[in-house]
Order: C-alpha cells, then sequence, then structure tokens
C-alpha cells in the first residue's frame, strides 16, 4: 500500500506562481511513475504532468499540451517526493490537483491516489 500527501495547494491570482508537493510513504525508487492529475468542477480528471521515478528510470516527463512551457515535474529520490513547479497560472488552471503513483511491478498494475490539494486563480 502507498499513501501519498500532496500539499502547496492554495488561492493565487493569474500570472503567480505555487509548488505542489506529493511525498510518498514508501522510496519512490520503487515506483514506476508518479504525476498530477487535476479535476475541474464539472469536469473530468485529466493528466497534467507524470515523471518516471524508479530507480533505473531517466526521469523522463510527460505534460498535457495546455500547461507545456509552464508547468514543470520533478524528483527527489532522497525525499520520495514529487514536485509540482506551475508558473504563470490562470484561471483555467483552477481544479483539484491530486497526485498518482503507478506500481507496474504487480500484475494488474496498481495505482494509487492521493486526497487532493486546491488549486483557485483568480483573475
Amino acid at each position: 500500500q502507498v499513501q501519498l500527501v500532496e500539499s502547496g495547494g492554495g488561492l493565487v491570482q493569474a500570472g503567480e506562481s505555487l509548488r505542489l508537493t506529493c511525498t510518498a510513504s514508501i522510496s519512490i525508487s520503487s515506483i514506476n511513475r508518479m504525476g498530477w492529475y487535476r479535476q475541474a468542477p464539472g469536469k473530468q480528471r485529466e493528466l497534467v504532468a507524470q515523471i518516471t521515478t524508479s530507480i533505473r528510470s531517466s526521469g523522463s516527463t510527460t505534460y498535457a499540451d495546455s500547461v507545456k512551457d509552464r508547468f514543470t515535474i520533478s524528483r527527489d529520490n532522497a525525499e520520495n517526493a514529487v514536485y509540482l513547479q506551475m508558473n504563470n497560472l490562470e484561471p483555467d488552471d483552477t481544479a483539484v490537483y491530486y497526485c498518482n503513483a503507478v506500481v507496474t511491478v504487480s500484475v494488474p498494475p496498481r495505482v494509487y491516489w492521493g486526497q487532493g490539494t486546491q488549486v483557485t486563480v483568480s483573475l
């Protein structure tokens, strides 16, 4: 079982920045990939960014088109944490942001979610 705890959400104005942190209860080196998803009211949950985290991985990243060049996902295996640096925030970025972890060593793969952190961007 993997527990994920997010922090760093809040209320900011358009153009400002926030940094989200997701801390795992186990070494992220034993997790294949972690990511950030978001869900706005009335919309489906969508992938924002993900990064490979296993000990042999290169830390390759994937981003949604809507956040490329504004958001950066990174990892710190020593801290068992994944971060999402969000710059130049826009009102459309308002959502609950969820941390996600996928462990593929098991069949079927196991997927874990954090409780979510609210990000609100005002004009």
